[in-house]
C-alpha cells in the first residue's frame, strides 16, 4: 500500500505515544529531524529506530546537514563545517575535492545514527542581491562551478549511504527576502532565467530527489513555484526533472493559507510530497487528511529514489578527515 504523500517532523528527543499512534495511522513516506530532536548519538539512533518502527518499514529519515549555518547536528558530538562558499575559498583549486570529502564525512555521521537522506546540494546561483540567509550556503555565481560542486556533494553523500536532495528547484538565488518570513518575487525575463538560474538544475536532472523553492517568477505565474501548476510543468517538462519532488517546508511564511490547504495545493500543482517540519500534531493531521496516499506515479518516483540507497563504501574516515583539513588549511 502506498505511503502518505507527506514527510513529517516530530516534537522532541523521543516519540510520544500519541506520535507513535499517529504515525502508524498516517503512514508518512518519511520523517525529517531538526536540532530540537538531537542530543547525542545514542539518543538520535534510538529516535530514528522509533520513527521507522512506527510505520513498520525502512522509511527515509531526512535532515538538513549542509554545514555552515544550516547543520542540525553540531559539536561536540559531530564535526562542524564553514559555510560552503567560505570553504571553497579556503580550498581554492581543490574546492571540488574538499566538497566531496566534506559530504563523505557528513554522510558517515548521518548513516551511523540512522539518517539516510540529506537535504543538499544547493544548485541556486548566487547574485549580488541574494539574501544573506542564503548567500554563503551556495556554491557560486556561474553555472559550471555550481554544477561541479553539486556533483561533488552528491557523490560524497551517495558513497556514504545517504541520498541527496537537490534544492531549491527551479532556483532561489535571486531571492532578496528570507522565504521563512516573506515570499520572494523575481521579475526578470524568462530567457535570462533559463540561461542562468534554471540552467544548473537542467544539468542535474539525474538526481533522485529535489526540493522546491517558495518563490514567484511573474514571467511564469503569480503563484509560488511550490503551488503553481505552471511552474511545476516547467520544472517537469522544460528543466526535465522527472524524479521525486518534495516541497520546501509548507509551514514557511512565504506561503499563505492554512497549512493543509498549502499541502494540497502543492500536490495539485505537481509535487510528489508535502514537507511539514514543525512537528505540530494538529497541522500534521490536517495535512494527512487532505493529501492522502501517493498516487501510482508518485509511488513509482518514490521507489525509484529509494532504490539508490546503498551500503557505504569502505573507507578510512580518519584519513579522509586529515586530507580534508589539509585542503581547507590553504
Amino acid at each position: 500500500m502506498p505511503s502518505g504523500a507527506y514527510i513529517f517532523g516530530c516534537e522532541g528527543l523521543r516519540l510520544s505515544e500519541a506520535e507513535r499512534r499517529f504515525f502508524a495511522s498516517a503512514n508518512p513516506w518519511g520523517f525529517i529531524l531538526f536540532a530540537r530532536n538531537i542530543e547525542n548519538r545514542s539518543q538520535l539512533s534510538a529516535l530514528t529506530t522509533e520513527l521507522r518502527d512506527s510505520v513498520g518499514w525502512d522509511a527515509p529519515v531526512l535532515i538538513d546537514q549542509e554545514g555552515g549555518r544550516v547543520q542540525r547536528m553540531r559539536a561536540p558530538e559531530w564535526r562542524e563545517y564553514p559555510p560552503a562558499l567560505d570553504q571553497m575559498a579556503m580550498a581554492g583549486e581543490n574546492a571540488a575535492r574538499a566538497m566531496y570529502l566534506r559530504n563523505r564525512l557528513i554522510a558517515a555521521e548521518l548513516f551511523e545514527v540512522g539518517i539516510d537522506v540529506n537535504c543538499a546540494p544547493l544548485a541556486d546561483v548566487i547574485w549580488p542581491e541574494s539574501h544573506p540567509v542564503l548567500r554563503n550556503r551556495c556554491y557560486g555565481s556561474d553555472v559550471d562551478t555550481v554544477v561541479q560542486m553539486c556533483l561533488a556533494t552528491e557523490q560524497g553523500l551517495l558513497d556514504g549511504g545517504v541520498l541527496p536532495v537537490l534544492k531549491h528547484i527551479p532556483g532561489y538565488g535571486r531571492a532578496v527576502v528570507d522565504g521563512h518570513k516573506d515570499l520572494p518575487t523575481v521579475d526578470v525575463p524568462r530567457a535570462e532565467l533559463d540561461a542562468l538560474d534554471f540552467a544548473p538544475f537542467k544539468r542535474l536532472t539525474h538526481m533522485a530527489m529535489g526540493m522546491t523553492a517558495h518563490i514567484v517568477f511573474p514571467c511564469i505565474d503569480d503563484l509560488p513555484a511550490t503551488t503553481s501548476p505552471k511552474a511545476m510543468a516547467m520544472i517537469r517538462e522544460d528543466i526535465g526533472f522527472d524524479n521525486l519532488i518534495m516541497t520546501d517546508d509548507i509551514s514557511m511564511e512565504a506561503l499563505s493559507g492554512a497549512v493543509p490547504e498549502r499541502a494540497r495545493a502543492s500536490l495539485d500543482a505537481g509535487c510528489d510530497i508535502a514537507l511539514h517540519c514543525n512537528g505540530d500534531m494538529t497541522e500534521m493531521a490536517g495535512v494527512a487528511e487532505v493529501c492522502g496516499a501517493m498516487t501510482p506515479a508518485m509511488d513509482i518516483r518514490a521507489k525509484r529514489a529509494l532504490s539508490q540507497r546503498k551500503t557505504p563504501t569502505d573507507v578510512d574516515i580518519s584519513a579522509l578527515e586529515a586530507e580534508f583539513r589539509t585542503l581547507v588549511a590553504g
